[in-house]
């Protein structure tokens, strides 16, 4: 289990002063974590870095634009 007792949480600069975004704590060795902004005590998904790292590339390359 990772210990994210230290983790730094952040929102994106889009999402505005609403609070229904996801944050993401990047600051932890050898993983990145995130949780939703609504709950943030409540369950956190964990990636590696490099699959965050895929993740976020497709976002931007707009491979889930015909999911939402």
């Amino acid at each position: 289990m990772t210990d994210l007792e230290n983790a730094v949480w952040r929102k994106s600069s889009r999402s505005g002063s609403g609070n229904n975004c996801v944050e993401v704590a990047g600051n932890l060795p050898g993983v990145v974590a995130v949780r939703d902004s609504k709950d943030p005590g409540g369950p956190r998904l964990i990636f590696s870095p490099d699959v965050w790292s895929a993740f976020v590339g497709g976002v931007k390359r707009g491979e889930f634009d015909d999911l939402g």
